[in-house]
C-alpha cells in the first residue's frame, strides 16, 4: 500500500507509541523503529519526517542510545523529543548538562509563534516536562524558539535544514498546545498531505487480501472481541467463503459470550463465511493445571490456539493461510516495534510456532491502534454494538484470575464481570469508560456473612480512561455504583466475600492484571 511515511524511532522512551497515535490522528501513517535501525533501511523507506523520541539515558555518557551525524544530513526533516532533542543538540555540536533541578511535571511555556512549529500555537500554555539534563548550548546555526521559567531551551531549530527540537512532550495531553505543534511539524514541515483515513484502507486492504490469498483457503482464528470480529468481516468482504472461522471456546470467555459470537457469525449471521465452534474448555483447564506465572498462561494459551486451529485445518483440507486480529500496541508491547522493552508477550504476534501446518499467517489490522481498527469496523458496517463493545485480550480470563486457572474460578469471575458490566450500563457511564471489568485476585480472607464466618475470594474491578489503550486513568466511578456492584456481587457470586475497586494508571500498572 503506498503511503507516507513518518519514522518514530525509539530511544526507549515510555511514550513512543503515544508519539505514533498522534502522528496518526494527523492522517499520516507512521511507524516505530529501534534507534539501532540502520540508516540504509531508514534511507530504503523514504519517510517524509523522522521524530526522534525520549529515553532515560544521559545523551552524553559511555554507551547512551545515540544516532549518527548523518542521519540530520539526509535532506529528511527531523524532530527530536526530550531525550531526542538533546541527542541532536549534542551529535551536532551542542552541549548537553545535567540540571541542577530536574524539571518534571507541567511547566508555563512562552514560544516564538514565527517558527513553523509553533504557528498557530498560543504565545504562552501549559506543557509537560521530564528532563534531569538540559540543552546549555544549542548546536551552531540552531535558535532557541521557545523557554520555560527553568529551561532556557525548552525547544530550538535550524530552519534550512529542517532540523527541530523540543524539550518537553508534546505527545502527552498534559501539552496543551502539544498536537498543534505535532501536527505543524508532520503537515506544515515535512509536507504531509494527510490522506491516511480508514475507507482508502479498507478500500487496499480488500485489493491486497484478494491478490495475496488468490483461490486458496483461510482460516481466521475468530475470538468475537472487536480485533479479530473486524478482521473476519474485513476477509469475508474480501473472499468470501474461502474463509473459514474457528471460533474456540477455551471456556474463559465472559458470561454466555460463546453463544452470542456464534449468533453473529455462525449460520444464521449476516456475513458470507463457514464458521466452526469448538468447545474446548476442559482442553485448557487441564493444559493450566497448577500454572500460576502470566508469562506461562499466555503461552500455553497462545500455543494451544494454534494447535487447534491446525487441527481444523486439517479436517478441512489444505489452507495457506491463517488471519489473526493482531494490532499494532500488541506489536509493539511484544518486543518488536521499537526499542522498549517487552512488557507481555501477546498470543497472536511474533509469527507462527514450529510444526505448523499454514503457510503464512495474514494480519489485515497488525498497523492499526485500537480507535483505528473500530473505524474500520464503521467503515465495514459492522453494528455500532459490536464496534464498541468491551476490549477482551486474546487469553481471556486466564489472565483476569489471579494464580491457577479452575473452573469455579472462572464462574466466579463471570458471574461478578456479568453484574459489574450491567451496573456501569444501568448507570450510563458504559460509553464513558475506556475499559471495565472484575477481575479475581488470589487472596481469601476472612467475612462474615449471615452470622458466620466466611474465608472466601476478594474480587478487583478495574475501569480506566484512556484514548489509546497506551496510557490509561483509573475511572472515577461514583461511589453509590460501586457500593451496588459490590453489594450484588458479594450477595449473588458464592465464594466472594470482598471487593476491591484499583485505581492504579498505566503506567505504572497495565490495564489488565497479569
Amino acid at each position: 500500500m503506498k503511503r507516507e511515511l513518518v519514522l518514530v524511532i525509539d530511544f526507549g522512551g515510555q511514550y513512543n507509541q503515544l508519539v505514533a497515535r498522534r502522528v496518526r490522528e494527523c492522517q499520516v501513517y507512521c511507524e516505530i523503529y529501534s534507534y539501532k535501525v540502520a540508516l540504509e533501511k531508514i534511507k530504503e523507506l523514504q519517510p517524509k519526517g523522522i521524530i526522534l523520541t525520549g529515553g532515560p539515558n544521559s545523551c552524553y555518557e559511555e554507551g547512551a542510545p545515540t544516532c549518527s551525524r548523518e542521519l540530520f544530513e539526509q535532506g529528511i526533516p527531523v524532530l527530536g523529543l526530550c531525550y531526542g532533542a538533546q541527542l541532536m543538540q549534542h551529535v551536532l555540536g551542542g552541549k548537553v548538562e545535567r540540571a541542577d533541578v530536574r524539571e518534571y511535571g507541567k511547566s508555563h511555556l512562552t514560544v516564538d509563534q514565527s517558527s513553523v512549529l509553533f504557528s498557530n500555537v498560543e504565545k504562552e500554555s501549559t506543557c509537560w516536562m521530564s528532563h534531569f539534563d538540559y540543552i546549555s548550548q544549542v548546536a551552531p546555526g540552531f535558535r532557541v524558539t521557545a523557554t520555560t521559567d527553568d529551561c532556557p531551551t525548552a525547544a530550538c531549530e535550524k530552519v534550512d535544514q529542517n532540523l527541530y527540537a523540543i524539550q518537553f512532550h508534546p505527545e502527552v495531553l498534559h501539552t496543551q498546545e502539544g498536537r498543534k505543534m505535532l501536527s505543524n511539524f508532520v503537515l506544515n514541515v515535512c509536507g504531509c498531505k494527510g490522506d491516511w483515513k480508514m475507507d482508502s484502507f479498507v478500500e487496499e486492504s480488500i485489493k491486497e487480501i484478494r491478490a495475496k490469498v488468490g483461490k486458496g483457503k483461510v482460516l481466521c482464528a475468530l475470538s468475537g472481541g472487536v480485533d479479530s470480529s473486524v478482521a473476519a468481516v474485513l476477509l469475508s468482504k474480501a473472499i468470501g467463503n474461502q474463509l473459514t472461522c474457528v471460533f474456540v471456546d477455551h471456556g474463559l470467555m465472559r458470561k454466555n459470550e460463546g453463544d452470542e459470537v456464534e449468533a453473529v457469525f455462525g449460520p444464521e449471521g449476516p456475513y458470507e463465511l463457514n464458521f466452526i465452534r469448538i468447545n474446548a474448555a476442559q482442553r485448557y483447564y487441564d493444559k493450566l493445571k497448577g500454572v500460576t506465572e502470566p508469562e506461562q498462561k499466555r503461552k500455553i494459551i497462545g500455543e494451544e490456539f494454534i494447535r487447534i486451529f491446525e487441527e481444523e485445518a486439517k479436517k478441512i483440507g489444505k489452507v495457506e493461510f491463517l488471519v489473526q486480529g493482531t494490532i499494532y500496541p500488541d506489536v509493539v508491547e511484544s518486543g518488536l516495534g521499537g526499542e522498549s522493552a517487552v512488557i507481555k508477550s501477546h498470543h497472536n504476534v511474533g509469527g507462527l510456532p514450529d510444526h505448523v501446518d499454514f503457510e503464512e499467517i495474514i494480519e489485515p489490522l497488525r498497523d492499526l491502534f485500537k480507535d483505528e481498527v473500530r473505524k474500520v469496523g464503521l467503515e465495514l458496517g459492522i453494528p455500532d454494538y459490536l464496534v464498541y463493545r468491551q476490549p477482551f485480550p486474546g487469553p481471556g480470563l486466564g489472565i483476569r484470575i489471579i494464580g491457577e486457572v479452575t473452573a469455579e474460578k472462572v464462574r466466579i469471575v463471570q458471574d461478578a464481570d456479568a453484574i459489574y458490566r450491567e451496573e456501569i450500563a444501568n448507570a450510563g457511564l458504559d460509553r464513558s469508560i475506556g475499559q471495565y471489568f472484575a477481575a479475581l485476585t488470589n487472596m481469601r480472607s476472612v467475612g462474615v456473612m449471615g452470622d458466620e464466618r466466611t474465608y472466601d475470594y476478594a474480587i478487583a474491578l478495574r475501569a480506566v480512561n484512556t484514548i489509546d489503550f497506551m496510557t490509561a486513568e483509573a475511572a472515577e466511578i461514583p461511589y453509590e455504583v460501586l457500593n451496588k456492584v459490590m453489594s450484588r456481587i458479594i450477595n449473588e457470586v458464592r465464594g466472594v466475600n470482598r471487593v476491591m475497586y484499583d485505581i492504579t494508571s498505566k503506567p505504572p500498572g497495565t490495564i489488565e492484571f497479569e
